[in-house]
């Protein structure tokens, strides 16, 4: 019988116990087996199986685009599996393959404490990979090689009390036309916690202001900022993946935002714990203002694994912090009351309708970036004359001087 150590193996292959699991997380058991199967009678001496799990950058930067990497290590694990339980050693210590048969070898390992691992990613200039490898030895012959990827996941809880915890912020901006001051333009916005998850709705109180010549148009959006740190420099990429708008605001007016509703899209999670590769998310809320740059105010977020359980789990802790920006939520809540309007022009039954010429004002363009779909705001050349309002009382609430009814046309 003739033996052969370079056949190719008619099966050699990585199996993982739970085929249909999609991640693994710190502290959990990973096993499997390897399958053998010889496409004739060879002889191999020794198989063992590796686990590895690492983070890589790599990107070029600098003047002479100059290439740079960093590699960080989170998980090495190697087993040598006792191949003598099923086969038979030759005078020479090798182990010998019968063809027509599968053989089975089990291994198993743990996967390190939380707070050693990070989750898998997969970007532009950076990845965190793991995966477990199968090497069979053979005499005087390279060694054959089997890997298998596994996904890791860290839990991350958006129910921890600093990421329940309310976010606010506002600014303001001066807007200028030839160097001539042009009135300004502002932003005050809140959400109630910085901790979400996929498929939850964002909820945002805001205030826009809008005292320039020009008529801006306020927007939000959810933006992933991907970091990768390579020999001390960095590459920073930003994303938009989903975004809503308001309406238009004319000068000297201003709108808001009670609870509008932004949803978080499919995602990866916020990877945080990486020392090359961190992901970032923030809800962006800006004003686009036609010829100028835009006002940009965004709040952090965190996209976690674990979704938001209540109200009733917030700690008091969070209602401390959530004092310390009374005085911004006071600014948002200020708007909410307003005096009686005057009686309605609907209280005059005339028909006030106009079929003047549509002509255009102002086309809202955002860079390309989204709204395409809008073609801008119209306003309508009146034909007929308003008459005055209804006639109506207004009462001098004078504490010293008596009531007095004064006659408004």
């Amino acid at each position: 019988m003739v033996l052969s150590s370079v056949s190719k193996m008619k099966v050699f292959q990585l199996q993982f116990s739970d085929p249909g699991r999609s991640f693994y997380s710190s502290g959990d058991k990973l096993s499997g087996s390897v399958q053998l199967e010889a496409a004739q009678p060879c002889r191999v001496s020794g198989l063992r199986v590796t686990a590895a799990g690492c983070a890589r950058v790599e990107h070029r930067g600098g003047k002479n685009r100059r290439s740079r990497s960093q590699e960080v290590e989170y998980l090495k694990y190697e087993e040598e599996l006792r191949l003598e339980e099923q086969l038979s050693k030759d005078s020479d210590g090798c182990f010998l393959l019968q063809p027509g048969k599968t053989y089975s070898f089990q291994f198993g390992f743990e996967l390190p404490a939380p707070g050693r691992l990070v989750s898998s990613y997969k970007g532009k200039f950076g990845y965190v990979r793991y995966y477990t490898q199968a090497v069979l030895d053979r005499p005087s012959q390279h060694a054959l090689q089997c890997e298998r990827e596994f996904e890791v996941e860290e839990p991350l809880d958006v129910n921890r009390p600093d990421l329940l915890a309310p976010a606010a912020a506002c600014k303001q901006k001066k807007v200028t036309c030839m160097f001539i001051p042009d009135g300004q333009v502002s932003i005050s916005a809140q959400i109630d916690r910085k901790g979400f998850c996929e498929g939850e709705d964002i909820s945002i109180n805001a205030k826009f202001e809008n005292t320039c010549s020009r008529i801006v148009v306020p927007k939000a959006a959810i933006i992933a900022k991907h970091t990768y740190l390579a020999d001390g420099r960095s590459k920073v990429l930003r994303q938009k993946l989903s975004a809503v708008r308001g309406n238009h605001i004319i000068s000297g007016m201003c709108d808001m935002w009670q609870g509008k509703t932004i949803r978080v899209p499919k995602l990866k999670p916020s990877l945080l714990g990486c020392d090359i590769i961190q992901v970032d998310y923030a809800l962006m809320i800006y004003l686009h203002i036609p010829g100028s740059e835009k006002l940009v105010l965004e709040l952090p977020l965190v996209i976690g694994t674990v979704p938001f359980s209540g109200v009733g789990s917030r700690t008091s802790s969070m209602s401390s912090q959530a004092g310390s920006l009374g005085s911004q939520a006071r600014s948002l809540s200020s708007w909410s009351s307003f005096p009686s309007a005057p009686p309605s022009y609907s209280n005059i039954h005339r028909d006030l309708r106009v079929d003047g010429p549509r002509t255009p004002l102002l086309h809202d363009y955002d860079g390309g970036e989204d709204d395409d779909e809008e073609g801008g705001l119209f306003m309508r050349a009146p034909e007929l004359y308003y008459p005055p309002p209804p006639a109506y009382s207004e009462v001098d609430q004078d504490p010293v001087n008596p009531p007095q009814v004064v006659q408004v046309f």
